[in-house]
């Protein structure tokens, strides 16, 4: 028994002095594991489905291009390039996550109706049963009209 646990403290040690200097797992690599794992699983059901091994060949090869990118990640020494390539990814993900709060959020009030403004994209928000309005853009200044 302690020598199978000094062969595995042994591989522990290895492995860390080996990911000295390298990327590891960030929140992109994780991701990429996520997808890899949901393409795989379609692949299967889809396999599943139509009784097939050819029919998931596409999900194969996306999966594999997912797996291939976080195994470069994973151990690339440029670390600069792969913390930019983390930040850009975290920076999209929140604004994603913005935009879909914001949505639910929009959806949940019933007390008002909103208008994207046709210049500049910004969400305006008016009071429901008002009539035929002209709102006019607190961003752009441009006039939209609307019924509430």
């Amino acid at each position: 028994m302690e020598r199978l646990q000094d062969i595995l403290q042994k591989a522990r040690i290895a492995a860390g002095r080996f990911m000295l200097g390298r990327n590891g797992m960030d929140e992109l690599n994780y991701a990429l594991l996520w997808a890899y794992l949901a393409l795989c699983v379609v692949r299967a059901v889809i396999v599943w489905l139509t009784r097939s091994a050819i029919a998931g060949g596409v999900f194969d090869v996306i999966a594999d291009i997912a797996a291939i990118a976080m195994l470069y990640r994973v151990l690339s020494r440029n670390l600069p390039k792969r913390q930019g390539e983390n930040l850009r990814f975290l920076n999209w993900r929140k604004r994603a996550q913005r935009l879909t709060e914001g949505a639910i959020r929009r959806h949940k009030d019933k007390a008002h109706k909103y208008y994207a403004c046709k210049q500049c994209g910004t969400i305006c928000r008016v009071p429901t049963g008002k009539g035929n309005i002209v709102i006019t853009c607190p961003k752009c200044g441009a006039k939209i009209q609307a019924k509430t």
